[in-house]
Formats: structure tokens, C-alpha cells, sequence
């Protein structure tokens, strides 16, 4: 089976280097690995300890995020090294703070394996969420390192429970042990034979709710604000935004907008910014501007979207009209926001709860996207109730990173 499989990823390889010719993204996914060994030797002495944390992008990364800080802190004379799999992850977070070492992940071959982890030669390995690479996984467990799983999700839909999923069920047996985030992950694991897995929760709210001890202030965003009702668009698609640009353009109410779309090319600026027929300004032009004279504030710059949360009265999160669905709507939470989504929101827990207590409005078409808004425009008392069952709802599931670490420690 080893043989099928190395043989579908070099052929995969292969596809990649086809495809970056004519994708940006592939072009960074292809690029971005011809020098990891290089870097790899250039970092990581003989001498060094390693710790290694893989992420398969940015909200896994964002996941991850607690527990890295934490086994920093605890393993200060350890080295830290942060794989990614995705350009949209390395490529936002490879000047992170936290890592000593950050490189996109090598494709999962028998030679790349191998290398990587005489390379690194890590003492303890964190997968966070999913992604299981069985070359990897293999030679690690060759190795007898540590290896763990932390905020897994596992659904009856993935391979480990079929029939023909012996091969990936023998994957699972490299782990130490698995914290997933729910019941029933534990249970699907339990009924292959793993009996070696807790219920942690997902260290996302662990993430969140660190952000409220952290200084949110943003001056331009609050001289836009002006003390106005204020709704913050996060992670916008073009799917939302043809709805949401025609609530903005009739809205008769005194509210103002703040957009962060998912994509900031300049020319999708540009063309979304046209569309709108209110006073606005881009967060590139803001200079020398009297911000509280404009309606509609579009951000087109990243990393600056949780602190503008903070601002919000009302939240729309992006991408729930398209696949695999709505985007973080944690951290809009963790302010005491009220959320509307799109429709698609069923792979992700944290959504699906908050839309069953009525802290998050799911909507799917144009009416029902006005209806919700002016709802929760006009009615303060409905804001603030929506908005405390979100910030009750972080509050309550924190504390997963605090189990990893002490299994960790205690073991």
C-alpha cells in the first residue's frame, strides 16, 4: 500500500509543478519547499532540542497557537519548529514570534520524511487538528518520538472508518495519544481500537479569550466609529458581499461598515469599493482623511481584523456561501458580538451551537440578511442578549490547552 501511495503523491508532485505555471498559489506552494533543507541545516545544530508543531494553515495555526506559547514558555531551551502544508498559512504567519524555525512542510515522501526528521530530530511532535501523513507518521514512530494530536475532530465520513481504511487506521498507531475536541471523535477513535484519547476541547477558545487581556485599540478605527452602531463584515467572499452591498446601499439607518474581505487583491478592492454607493474610504487611503465622514471603511490589509472585533456591535462572518463553509466567528465571540452567517456552517461545532442558542443568526438569501440586520439594529436589548450568549458560550469551553499540558507534564 506504501508503494500505491508514494506513487500518487509523486505524481501529485508532479501535478503541482504543472499547476504553478499558471496559479500564484501553487507557484508559492512549489517554491516555498525548494529550500526547507537548506534552512533546516542552517538552523537546527546536532546539538539542538526540537519541539515540532505541524499546521496545515492559518486556522489551524491560530489553533495551535496556545499550546505552542505554552511549551515555549515551559521548554525555553528547546528549539521550535512550525510546518505548513498551505501557502495562505506560511505565507501570513512565517514571521511569527513564537517558532524558532518556520517552513512549509516537504511533501509526504520516504525520502523527504526520512530527511526532515534527521533534520529537526524532534524530542516532542504536535499535530494540530488533522492532516495525517503516513510517511511522516511512519518514521516517527520508527523513531519512538513522542507524537501527539491536540483539538482533533474526526467525522464516520474519513477514511480511518471504512472498510478499505485499514491503511490510514494504521497511520493513527504513531500517536502517544490523541485530545480531540468532542465526544464524538472520542467514540470514533475508541471504535478502531483507540483507547488512548481525551476529551480536551478545541484550544481555539483558549486562543480567543487570551485576546481580551491584550491591547485591542485601533485610533483610526474608533475615529471612524465616532460612537456609531457599527457592523464589521470579516472575511468577506464575493458571495456575501453581493448581499451585503445591497443591505449597505438601501440601509436608511444611522450605522456604519466596516469590511475585511478574505481576498485584498487590488483590483477585487477596487471593484467592491464601486459597488458601494455610501461614503467610503480603504484603509490604504486613510491617511490625512476625517474618517467619521465616511459610511463604509474597507480594510485592505491583513492582520488587524480580531482588534477591529472589538469595535463591532453587530458581526457578519465571511465565506458561509461557500465550501467548506463560514469562517472564525470566535473571535467575534469572545467581544460579546451577535454573528450572522451564511448557510453553510455544519462542519464547524463552534457555529453549529452557537446558531442552536440563538447567539449566531444564520441566514441564507438577501431578505433574510436585511431582516436580520435590522433586527438587530433596531433592538438593543436583542443585541445584547445575542451577544452575551456568544461571550458566554467562549467563556464557558475555554481551558483545553490547560488539559494538553498536563497530560503532557504528568506523562
Amino acid at each position: 500500500m506504501f508503494l500505491l501511495y508514494n506513487f500518487i503523491v509523486l505524481l501529485a508532485a508532479a501535478t503541482v509543478k504543472i499547476l504553478a505555471f499558471f496559479s500564484p498559489k501553487m507557484k508559492l506552494f512549489v517554491n516555498g519547499r525548494k529550500n526547507v533543507f537548506k534552512t533546516l541545516n542552517e538552523k537546527i545544530k546536532a546539538e539542538d532540542k526540537t519541539i515540532w508543531f505541524h499546521a496545515a494553515s492559518l486556522g489551524e495555526y491560530e489553533q495551535g497557537l496556545p499550546v505552542m506559547e505554552q511549551i515555549r514558555a515551559k521548554y525555553s531551551n528547546y528549539k521550535i519548529v512550525l510546518t505548513f502544508f498551505s501557502p495562505s498559512g506560511y505565507e501570513v504567519r512565517k514571521n511569527n514570534t513564537v517558532a524558532d524555525v518556520t517552513v512549509y512542510l516537504p511533501l509526504d515522501t520516504a525520502f523527504n520524511a526520512k530527511k526532515f526528521i534527521a533534520l529537526t530530530h524532534p524530542e516532542l511532535v504536535f499535530f494540530i487538528k488533522y492532516e495525517y501523513w503516513p510517511n511522516y507518521l511512519k518514521v516517527l514512530k520508527q523513531a519512538g518520538i513522542k507524537t501527539y494530536l491536540i483539538s482533533g475532530i474526526f467525522r464516520e465520513k474519513q477514511a480511518f472508518f471504512k472498510w478499505y481504511g485499514g491503511f490510514y487506521r494504521n497511520a493513527l498507531q504513531t500517536f502517544d495519544f490523541f485530545f480531540v475536541q468532542n465526544e464524538s471523535s472520542k467514540k470514533l477513535l475508541q471504535s478502531i481500537g483507540y483507547q488512548n484519547v481525551k476529551i480536551s476541547g478545541d484550544t481555539r477558545f483558549d486562543r480567543v479569550v487570551s485576546i481580551l487581556g491584550r491591547d485591542n485599540r485601533l485610533d483610526f478605527i474608533e475615529a471612524f466609529k465616532n460612537n456609531t452602531t457599527t457592523i464589521v463584515i470579516g472575511s468577506s467572499w464575493p458571495k456575501d458581499e453581493s448581499l451585503l452591498v445591497t443591505f449597505i446601499n438601501q440601509c436608511s439607518s444611522k450605522v456604519k461598515f466596516i469590511i475585511a474581505p478574505h481576498n485584498i487583491k487590488a483590483e477585487q478592492i477596487a471593484d467592491l469599493k464601486a459597488q458601494i454607493t455610501k461614503p467610503t474610504v480603504l484603509f490604504s487611503e486613510k491617511e490625512g482623511k476625517s474618517l467619521s465622514d465616511y459610511t463604509v471603511f474597507i480594510i485592505d490589509t491583513i492582520g488587524i481584523l480580531t482588534k477591529i472585533y472589538s469595535y463591532a456591535d453587530i458581526a457578519y462572518v465571511g465565506g458561509g456561501f461557500g465550501h467548506p463553509g463560514v469562517h472564525n466567528i470566535l473571535e467575534p465571540a469572545t467581544f460579546g458580538v451577535p454573528i450572522v452567517i451564511g448557510p453553510n456552517y455544519s462542519h464547524f461545532a463552534e457555529a453549529t451551537a452557537l446558531v442552536n442558542m440563538e447567539g449566531c443568526v444564520t441566514i441564507t438569501n438577501q431578505y433574510q440578511l436585511n431582516d436580520a440586520f435590522n433586527n438587530l439594529i433596531m433592538n438593543a436589548d436583542i443585541r445584547h442578549e445575542k451577544g452575551h450568549i456568544c461571550e458566554t458560550f467562549v467563556q464557558m469551553n475555554k481551558g483545553a490547552t490547560a488539559v494538553i499540558l498536563d497530560h503532557i507534564n504528568n506523562n
